[in-house]
């Protein structure tokens, strides 16, 4: 260390976005707007699929959950992404850095586990619809929830303590809106193949695993949908599963580009659209892929609106 001249890190200085000065009050604006719609179109989904007896169903209980954890990983990352932009930079001790690392994972990987019993659902709903209460049970539901988080727990911790028993060196600036992984690794200094090694098998281990689940999952349910004699009967088993893969599509589709690709010839800026892509956009965009595509949904919505003018020409009249 001593011979290369370089000084271990033990204070981060996030400066995403600081290059362009002009562009941080928009973007401020923009962030705070999406966090704003992520927070509203998460909660209040959570609030509906409580109120509405309707909604008291295996798939939107996993549903809540997912909308529960997705408020959660937003909420770690874009307001520490506001602050950047707000003060043109933001330090970070090594704790904190750590545990903002510990969370992000911990939810991330939640998520990916939810989405994948969410497919588990699916299969189960299409393929096999009259044992579906049988094996969907309540506490079945508990059990698959609790194991997304406990799974989550481990993977967060696992890999955060390998990656902050890593050595930084160097200067101690982050190209980045918070405590990632690619900008944390290009920092390191000293022998880590150990444990990059175990950072690179928890992150193979968790999307590829969520994925074949996913993968297997719509296999059976292709199969089922194509032995269903009418067209009608098809589209409309299909149209159930229409809003999960495309929230499949956008998270894993974004978290393959950001950890499953090789280093070379990344840049900074590029990691950076494909982060916000998945700690923000997609957070933000998962309730209306839920709402605008399924029946339920919008006649719950429909439903909440219609009692509160009711209510309020009620008001009117007395």
């Amino acid at each position: 260390m001593a011979g290369k001249n370089l000084t271990l890190v033990t204070e981060f200085l996030l400066v995403a976005f600081t290059d362009c000065p002009e562009r941080a009050r928009p973007l401020f604006l923009l962030f705070l707007f999406i966090y704003v719609v992520t927070l509203s179109g998460n909660l209040g989904m959570i609030v509906l699929i409580r109120v509405d007896r309707r909604l008291h169903t295996p798939m939107y209980f996993l549903l809540s959950h997912l909308s529960l954890v997705d408020t959660c990983f937003s909420s770690v990352t874009v307001p520490q992404l506001l602050a950047v932009l707000l003060e043109r930079g933001a330090a970070l001790v090594y704790t904190r850095c750590a545990a903002q690392f510990f969370l992000f994972t911990l939810f991330g990987s939640a998520d990916c586990y939810l989405l994948a019993l969410m497919a588990y659902d699916r299969c189960v709903a299409v393929c096999r619809p009259l044992l579906y209460v049988t094996v969907m049970t309540q506490k079945t539901r508990w059990a698959f929830v609790g194991g997304a988080y406990g799974a989550g727990l481990f993977s967060a911790t696992v890999r955060t303590v390998s990656t902050f028993t890593l050595s930084f060196c160097g200067t101690n600036e982050i190209d980045f809106m918070f405590c990632d992984l690619p900008p944390l690794l290009k920092m390191t200094c000293g022998d880590s193949y150990t444990q990059e090694v175990v950072i690179i098998v928890f992150a193979v281990f968790v999307i590829p695993a969520c994925l074949v689940m996913i993968l297997v999952s719509y296999l059976l349910i292709i199969v089922a949908i194509v032995k269903i004699p009418s067209a009608g009967g098809r589209a409309k088993t299909f149209s159930t599963c229409a809003s999960h893969l495309t929230s499949v599509s956008l998270f894993f589709g974004t978290l393959i580009f950001m950890y499953l690709r090789g280093n070379s010839g990344r840049s900074s800026k590029e990691d950076r659209v494909v982060s916000v892509f998945y700690t923000a956009v997609i957070p933000m965009l998962n309730p209306f892929i839920y709402s605008l595509r399924n029946k339920e949904v919008k006649e719950a919505v429909r439903k909440i609106l219609n009692r509160d003018r009711s209510s309020s020409s009620n008001l009117g009249k007395s």
